[in-house]
Order: structure tokens, then sequence, then C-alpha cells
């Protein structure tokens, strides 16, 4: 920093004002700093500056894996979210271990100002667990509700709910679920457990009688277990017109097993998915589903994370709940129109 004030004839304080991007600095000194920069190939170390600040401009964000397509989407959000607000961000997978999640919380991700958490083997029971917390944190997810840490999260009732209603406006009367937890537990409480209260109030509402041979547990949510779950619901000869999957991944597994068994779709059964993950819309037919927000989730948990960044260890300011906004998508697979038209490039038909 030295050798590129000498170079543009600026105070070692102007070249740190350009660096970080200083508003109050006059443009021809600016473009003589950065030329400066430029001729010297000078990087700044953000290291010594985070020693310096406390700050590593990095936040941290754990899930349970990347394999499911939402997840990496939704680290592929938070990434923008962060990037608008000139930080990085370091992505964890907490796996499908309750000691491995623990051991995340208890120590966050290294080299991070503060850690997103969407947990999968924790849950309320475990929300104590919080109170020792001494990092910025920001839970996501299903898991945890009620602790003393901000909790950003999307309304998987009301959306499951309008779910089935879709479904039922369609006329359909036999609708199935694909992704009921197959070892619910009492006190516990996750996604597919609200999603399923959701479908059920939905049948209620559309006055549709509710029948147990319907709902079918499957883990985990990949489309193999889609796939095996439709194909045990046709060989199970129960009647159902219609399918709710749980989650987009388990929807494909089932637009492909009802495909191979000769079904069409939506005639003979219409599908819809929870999550819009990008896949949906390239599928034959395109897939209708419940974007339950997963863009305003990144964006809200950053800026709350951020701000308890900001606010720093001093007095402790109480928890926020933020329940995102959902939109139900239709697409073919109910009978709605394809997804946008995508170009295939030259010669595509």
């Amino acid at each position: 920093m030295r050798d590129v004030a000498v170079v543009a004839r600026v105070s070692i304080k102007t070249v740190s004002n350009v660096v970080n991007n200083h508003p109050h600095v006059h443009p021809t000194t600016r473009s003589r700093v950065e030329k400066a920069i430029t001729e010297l190939g000078y990087r700044p170390n953000f290291s010594a500056r985070g020693l310096r600040s406390g700050r590593t401009g990095v936040i941290g964000l754990a899930v349970p894996e990347l394999r499911q397509n939402y997840f990496a989407e939704l680290a592929d959000a938070v990434i923008a979210a962060a990037e608008k607000r000139s930080l990085s961000v370091i992505v964890g997978q907490a796996g499908r271990d309750r000691q491995h999640e623990i051991n995340v919380l208890a120590n966050g991700l290294r080299q991070t100002d503060g850690l997103l958490f969407s947990p999968e083997r924790l849950g309320t029971e475990d929300s104590a667990m919080l109170d020792d917390i001494d990092y910025p944190l920001v839970l996501l997810g299903e898991r945890i509700f009620g602790g003393p840490t901000d909790h950003v999260t999307m309304d998987n009732i009301t959306a499951a709910r309008a779910a089935v209603q879709h479904l039922a406006e369609k006329g359909r009367t036999r609708i199935a679920v694909l992704g009921a937890h197959p070892d619910r537990r009492e006190g516990q409480l996750r996604a597919a457990d609200l999603r399923v209260r959701g479908y059920r109030e939905g049948l209620a509402l559309a006055e549709l009688p509710h029948d147990r041979q319907l709902e079918r547990a499957v883990a985990p949510w990949h489309q193999e277990d889609g796939a095996r779950a439709t194909n045990e619901l046709l060989e199970s000869g129960v009647e159902f017109d219609a399918i709710f999957a749980l989650n987009d991944t388990l929807a494909l597994g089932a637009l492909r097993a009802l495909g191979r068994s000769g079904r069409h779709i939506p005639d003979d059964v219409a599908v819809i998915g929870f999550d819009n993950i990008t896949d949906g819309r390239f599928t034959l037919p395109s897939l209708s589903t419940v974007d339950a927000g997963r863009d305003e989730i990144a964006e809200t948990a950053v800026a709350m994370l951020v701000e308890r960044i900001d606010w720093g260890s001093g007095v402790r300011r109480p928890p926020r709940l933020h329940k995102a906004h959902f939109d139900i998508i239709e697409r073919e697979s109910t009978g709605g129109a394809p997804a946008r038209p995508i170009d295939l490039g030259a010669g595509a038909k």
C-alpha cells in the first residue's frame, strides 16, 4: 500500500479509501490510485484486514446435503445475496448425522463471521443448545422453533394446503401424498410433518375423504425414492388420480414411474411438487410446483445475519421469525401451460 501511495503521489490513507471503496475520494485521485494499483499488481491483504477489524468478510452456510437440488439452489441464492454485500460464503454439509450437526452448531464454520444453519437431525427439543452460542447465527428450515436466535423459514402448512386445493380445483378427488416421514415422533416437527398437516387440511377444505392408504412414507427425498414409492402405490391397487409430492425431487421420480406404467399426465394422474427447482421446468410434462420463497429466504437470512454481525456481542436483542411467501406454479403436470419457451440453440425443432 505504501508503494502504491508513492507511485500515485497520495497518502496511504487515500489508497486505503480507494481500496475500501470510500465514496469521498475525488474521481481524478481515484483514477490515479487505481492505475498505480494495476501497474504494481497490488492485492489487499484481507487476512490482515480481518485481524485488525475482527471480521473476515466471510459467512457460513451449513445445509444437510448438496445432493438435494433445493439446498444446492439455496446455496446459490445465499451466495448471490452475500455478494451484493461484498461477502463471501463457505458452504458446508452438516450431513445426515446428529453429532456432526451438534459439532457444526457448537463451533460454527471456521474463519467465518456468522452462520446460516439448516439442521435436519436436531429439533425443537434441542433448542437449549442455542443458549450458549457466542457467534451470530440464523436458523433456516423447520426443525427448531422458539429458540433464542433469528429464524427464517417457509409457510409449509399453508403452502401444502394450497397445493392440495389446486389439485381439487382441477377435479381430482383421490389425492396421494409422497414423503410422509416414516418414524413420526410425538413432539418433533419436520418439513414432512408440516406439509402432511397441510395436505390433510387441504382435503378437509375440499370436502374430500382422508384415506391413510394414500399417505406414503418416503425417506430420503431423492428421485429414486419418489419412483419407488409411486411404483408401490401403483402395485397396491389403491385408486388415485393425483400425487402431491412433498418435494420436487420426489415428484421427478413419480413422473418417471407413472410414465413407465403407461399413465398419462395429467389426464390419468396430475402431479404437483414442492420447492420449484430448476429441473421441473425441463421435464416432459413440465412440473407444477409450490415456490416456497427460496430467494426471499436467502435474501432475508443474509440480511438478518449481517445485522447480527454488525451489532456485535453487546446487548442481546430478541429473536426474529420470518416466514417467506409462496406461490403455486401451474405447469403441464396439472393441466397448465408449459414452462417458458427455452431457446435450444441452432437446429432445434
